[in-house]
């Protein structure tokens, strides 16, 4: 290899994210033998797929995301924001796939997602994790989901996300209120995917509130210092920049039970979606990955929440569901004035420190078995913050309890 194609090639492979010409040769070592390897076809029957609503900016469809996918354009959806069903051990209403056979569920998906996928836009996935049956472990499915997105799909992961839901309860109760051997799991995995390392995105579209001390550290000035832990803390520290950067842990409540999308179903004898995510999950993407007059799509469209977000901050978008019935119930979204932004709506959650509550470990043993048997003499607080009431019987297969908004799959 001459040194203008050594050079070349060293370019090629910093641009595609790779470290070092070693590392991308792995890669295509790896990508060569899984192509090569046999893999079972299955002949997928494509679905009938029909418009279910139009706005101003978008469309609800009902369908599966495939065909929706087979018939759009390559490379011309700048973010694909959604929440697929959840690879949970038991079987919800509104679908899910088995842990155990999730990734090969989700390849024709992956393929879809590459395709239409714009080479500066983004992919951002809200997954959940699984508890395995009549165990306190987890499943892993949701991280190889993510390495199979990677190795085997080519895309690059800009940064995972944790969706904290602060009103989330105690769960899985076996492990949590019963056996008490786990803190309860309030968080879900984002996975923030691209096609190539630089994606288009700002976090100044992003920002959060000032604390206090921030406000007051402006307002008097900071005096430029290295801290002890050796960062430099310039003149530039102190400068309004109109908010703070948030971090990775997005602090959302879920909370809405009486909101205008509830009261419309009950009105009308429908379904209402059992996992809706936040609007705040999908404007906080959105805004960060997308501009106005933009395409969004939400392949997993539920109660279509990721829609109703797009159309309000002027993106074109789409969603598509499989189940009807959550279209119909979706149409309340798109009817009068929709208040779904976080603009205005300040809040902010406390974690409290945990062990700050006071306990003498004498009166507290640990759980000598790990929990593998129950104790006929556990203490269960009535407060749903700490043990929750006393359970009489719970099955012992335990799983995750989420609450994005997800579709039939």
């Amino acid at each position: 290899m001459s040194a203008a194609e050594k050079a070349a090639l060293e370019e090629r492979v910093k641009t595609l994210g790779y470290k070092t010409i070693s590392d991308y040769l792995r890669a295509l070592a790896r990508a060569d033998i899984q192509s090569a390897t046999p893999k079972a076809q299955v002949k997928r029957i494509p679905r009938p797929l029909t418009e279910y609503h139009r706005t101003a900016l978008g469309s609800m469809w009902n369908g599966d995301s495939l065909d929706w996918m087979e018939r759009r354009e390559p490379n011309s959806v700048n973010l694909i924001m959604t929440s697929p069903p959840f690879g949970l051990v038991r079987k919800k209403s509104y679908g899910n796939e088995d842990a155990h056979a999730y990734c090969d569920w989700f390849r024709p998906f992956a393929e879809g997602f590459r395709k239409i996928l714009r080479d500066d836009g983004s992919l951002v996935i809200d997954i959940g994790g699984a508890w395995k049956p009549g165990t306190p472990t987890r499943s892993l499915y949701h991280f190889e989901l993510l390495i199979m997105l990677c190795e085997e799909y080519g895309f690059h992961l800009a940064l995972e996300h944790y969706w904290w839901n602060p009103a989330k309860l105690p769960t899985p109760a076996e492990w949590v209120n019963v056996r008490r051997v786990r803190p309860k799991d309030a968080v879900n995995c984002v996975w923030w995917l691209s096609k190539t390392p630089f994606p288009k995105a700002s976090n100044r579209r992003v920002l959060a509130p000032y604390s206090e001390s921030m406000k007051s550290l402006i307002k008097n000035g900071y005096q430029a210092k290295t801290r002890p832990s050796g960062h430099v803390i310039s003149e530039k520290f102190g400068k309004d920049n109109g908010g703070s950067v948030p971090p990775n842990l997005l602090a959302i409540a879920n909370t809405e039970s009486t909101g205008a999308y509830q009261e419309y179903c009950r009105d009308k004898g429908l379904d209402i979606h059992p996992a809706r995510f936040p609007a705040a999950l999908p404007e906080y993407f959105i805004r960060m990955t997308t501009d106005p007059g933009d395409f969004v799509l939400d392949p997993f469209g539920g109660s279509c929440v990721t829609g109703a977000v797009a159309e309000a901050l002027g993106r074109r978008w789409a969603c598509v569901e499989m189940n009807a019935a959550y279209l119909e119930g979706a149409m309340s979204r798109f009817q009068g004035t929709q208040d779904c932004l976080s603009a205005g709506k300040p809040s902010s959650y406390v974690i409290h420190t945990p062990c700050a509550a006071a306990v003498d470990e004498r009166e507290v043993p640990l759980v000598a078995d790990g929990g593998a048997a129950r104790s006929q003499q556990r203490d269960h607080s009535s407060s749903g913050d700490q043990a929750g009431p006393r359970v009489k019987r719970v099955s012992t297969k335990v799983v995750k309890t989420n609450t994005a908004d997800r579709a039939v799959a």
